[in-house]
């Protein structure tokens, strides 16, 4: 599969700056969801270069460093829990892109947006959401390894802060050894209230 397909397509419109748009964290118990939007040069090369979650952490952060060393632009969004507890994380995920969207447009001209999979009907731009994007467009791809190695990070601040929840290891989602730690240790900061095991424990309290 060629991953500059829809770049070339666009490039033939005279379409210079294209915006590729993904995010990630939307099934943890804890945290932010982070998004990023990442415009890549014509002559970018990365081999290898897919889908995030396909990658092992190792590749995932030295494909990281080159991505953002040799970007025209990116920038990354993030929304909270809390904010995720009030608007649904769906809209959350929505949100978060279109701040990071916002943050390169104030950099350079974007003209298209290519998006993992989610329609934005609040952006003023044209944008083209993809079935999944980040195997089959270079630019979501970029953004993709970028919005996961963000958000791993922040993970693994948190496991510094709270060693006996495993946050490093399992990055907040819902793995049957993170469920017992919440059994156990109970809730700290930064719990989605209205994800399933935290809602309970939240109710029984």
């Amino acid at each position: 599969m060629d991953l500059w397909a829809y770049e070339k397509e666009l490039y033939k419109d005279g379409i210079n700056f294209i915006g590729g748009v993904d995010e990630v964290g939307r099934g943890p118990l804890v945290g932010n969801v982070v998004a990023a939007c990442c415009v890549l040069p014509r002559n970018f090369k990365l081999d290898g270069l897919t889908d995030s979650k396909k990658l092992s952490e190792k590749k995932r952060d030295k494909y990281y460093d080159y991505i953002i060393k040799n970007a025209i632009c990116y920038a990354v969004g993030e929304v909270t829990p809390g904010e995720i507890d009030k608007i649904n994380i769906y809209e959350a995920s929505r949100k978060a892109m279109m701040i990071a969207i916002k943050k390169v447009r104030k950099k350079i001209n974007l003209e298209h947006v290519l998006v993992d999979a989610m329609p934005l009907p609040d952006l003023d731009i044209p944008h083209t959401p993809i079935i999944k994007g980040d195997a089959k467009s270079i630019s979501i791809a970029a953004a993709s390894v970028i919005a996961k190695v963000t958000r791993d990070k922040e993970m693994y601040e948190l496991d510094k802060k709270y060693p006996k929840y495993g946050f490093g290891k399992h990055k907040g989602y819902p793995t049957k050894k993170h469920i017992e730690a919440i059994n156990t240790y109970g809730l700290i900061e930064g719990y989605r209230k209205t994800y399933g095991p935290v809602k309970e424990l939240y109710e029984n309290r």
